[in-house]
């Protein structure tokens, strides 16, 4: 039997640091995070992945932007997303992102589509729970059409419809293969 290779990576949830007892600011944590993605390609990591939280002491709300910052900051390691919670993000602003992110990272972008365990992020951007199946399948669906479809026809009950909607962000469209029955999706 042939070997299979593995990939070696370092996920951060942004969690706030301290040094010597002081905790960091908000601002010396998420540049400090970027220094981890610098200091993670330069022992020969593959991958540096950032989560998705909307609670005290977590800096990694805005994980696009934090990973963009990574991507001026290294040039190998892939970047991507340890979750990133679908259910609460609008899928066609998130495809245009992650689509920004990999032009700007040169095709280093990977992504995982989730539906939350932490579920902080439903009341804040004003969903019920009692939807979190329907957001994630539906919203799921339109993510996968962004990729797959050009023009783009959707139409679903968590937002507005698409019809012959054309994509006009001036990136590579993102790779993608469904994720695991657990509702997961991973891309590139």
């Amino acid at each position: 039997m042939a070997a299979t290779g593995f990939e070696l990576g370092l996920n951060s949830f942004g969690e706030v640091a301290t040094d010597g007892g002081r905790v960091l600011s908000d601002a010396e944590t998420v540049r400090l995070l970027v220094n981890e993605a610098r200091l993670a390609e330069s022992v020969g990591l593959d991958v540096f992945s950032v989560g998705e939280h909307y609670r005290e002491g977590h800096n990694d709300s805005a994980t696009p932007v934090l990973l963009a910052a990574a991507a001026t900051a290294t040039e190998r390691i892939r970047l991507g997303t340890s979750v990133t919670v679908l259910s609460t993000n609008d899928p066609v602003r998130l495809y245009h992102e992650f689509a920004t992110l990999d032009a700007v990272s040169n095709g280093r972008a990977q992504m995982v589509l989730g539906r939350a365990s932490a579920t902080e992020s439903f009341p804040l951007f004003g969903y019920d729970l009692t939807d979190y199946e329907r957001l994630f399948e539906e919203k799921l669906d339109l993510f996968l059409r962004l990729q797959r479809d050009e023009p783009v026809t959707w139409s679903g009950t968590v937002r507005s419809a698409l019809v012959e909607q054309r994509l006009h962000h001036g990136c590579s469209r993102v790779a993608s293969r469904r994720g695991s029955a657990s509702g997961e999706a991973r891309t590139r």
